[in-house]
């Protein structure tokens, strides 16, 4: 988005409820799973349509532009997840949607935007290059450009991720993966209020947000990393606007950590996430809180590539867990007398005695049997 534009646009806690009444129709509720190896909760959303958390923004654009009565051919840019939501979306809902995607797009992701209608172009080996393509072509033809991350009605589809965890527990931290920002703008905005901290995971070299918080917008190549979708060269500029005031921090990952977690969680808590999609539970060892919720934002995992790291990675075995003195059980269900309300015996009366075990047992036994 362009910074004249975004000065001028504001999100809020408000368009986040909006959005999640607008969904509610669409999405179902995606669960929450506590990693007790981790010691973690984590927020599923690679169970989510189209295997990320992206759809949510996607689809919360297009219904909003169509309270507006926007009718404009949407085109996006995306390193994958993105474009899937919005071929989703545009499909659901009977809209005719572009896409423009890197050449380096994963191959699991490109088959994803086609099948649900979305016309896929592939361009440049970077988000940021197709995101250019996609911005010279919606001037060209008059299309509308929506941003994957900076667009109002993104973030506060994205922040329902957040409104679902405060209704599934009562967190103090929450850690976010960031890319552009979007996810982690709309979860900050949805929980910031409710005192929760809002922790967001980086990786080492591809730091765009966390160098923009800090006054650094000088553009700067982003390494290579199995964290593919949130390799962006540019921060958004709402999301850092909204960030600046409600994040809480920033961690910054290494890539051995990355794909460390990712087997992890492949293997200890049969999982599958994505890069990304692991990155803020690789953070969360560096956090403390009593109930901690990684979002693991995404699934959509190449086979060739999860293969690769299940051969290549051998994770240390995780610590012996500490013995607790008390186990979180659930409560029994309660009893119900089958006696009516009025008629339920004193607290003092005497009980009825039942016969010994012993001679019913062996008044069911067959007398041929007992001969």
């Amino acid at each position: 988005m362009d910074p004249a534009v975004t000065s001028a646009t504001s999100v809020s806690a408000s368009d986040v409820l909006a959005a999640q009444a607008r969904l509610r129709k669409y999405l179902d509720v995606t669960p929450t799973h506590y990693a007790e190896r981790f010691g973690c909760w984590l927020k599923l959303e690679n169970l989510q349509r189209t295997g990320s958390y992206k759809v949510r923004g996607a689809l919360n654009a297009l219904l909003a532009a169509r309270e507006r009565g926007d009718d404009r051919r949407v085109i996006t840019a995306s390193a994958g997840n993105h474009a899937q939501g919005m071929a989703w979306a545009a499909y659901r809902l009977g809209i005719p949607a572009i896409t423009v995607m890197p050449k380096t797009a994963p191959e699991t992701k490109v088959a994803g935007v086609a099948h649900w209608g979305a016309t896929v172009r592939l361009h440049g080996d970077t988000y940021d290059e197709a995101k250019a393509f996609a911005a010279e072509l919606a001037e060209q033809n008059g299309f509308r450009l929506l941003s994957a991350f900076d667009d109002a009605d993104v973030i506060a589809g994205q922040g329902t991720v957040g409104l679902e965890i405060a209704a599934a527990m009562n967190p103090d931290v929450v850690l976010v993966p960031i890319g552009g920002g979007g996810l982690a703008s709309g979860v900050a905005l949805a929980l910031k209020s409710q005192g929760v901290r809002i922790i967001g995971a980086q990786v080492e070299g591809v730091d765009a947000m966390a160098r923009a918080l800090k006054g650094d917008r000088t553009p700067r190549d982003p390494a290579a990393t199995l964290a593919d979708g949130v390799r962006v060269k540019e921060a958004g500029f709402l999301t850092q606007r909204v960030l600046e005031g409600l994040l809480d921090d920033i961690v910054i990952v290494r890539e051995a950590e990355l794909r460390e977690t990712l087997v992890r969680l492949a293997l200890e808590e049969h999982v599958i996430a994505e890069g990304a999609g692991a990155l803020a539970l690789a953070a969360g060892k560096r956090i403390a809180g009593k109930r901690k919720c990684a979002v693991v934002s995404g699934g959509n995992l190449d086979a060739g590539v999860l293969a690769t790291l299940l051969s290549e990675v051998r994770p240390r075995p995780p610590r012996k867990p500490r013995r607790r003195t008390q186990e979180r059980l659930p409560l029994p269900a309660a009893k119900h007398s089958p006696l009516p309300a009025g008629l339920l015996p004193a607290n003092d009366a005497p009980r009825p005695r039942l016969p010994p075990a012993a001679g019913n047992i062996r008044n069911e036994i067959p007398e041929e049997i007992l001969a």
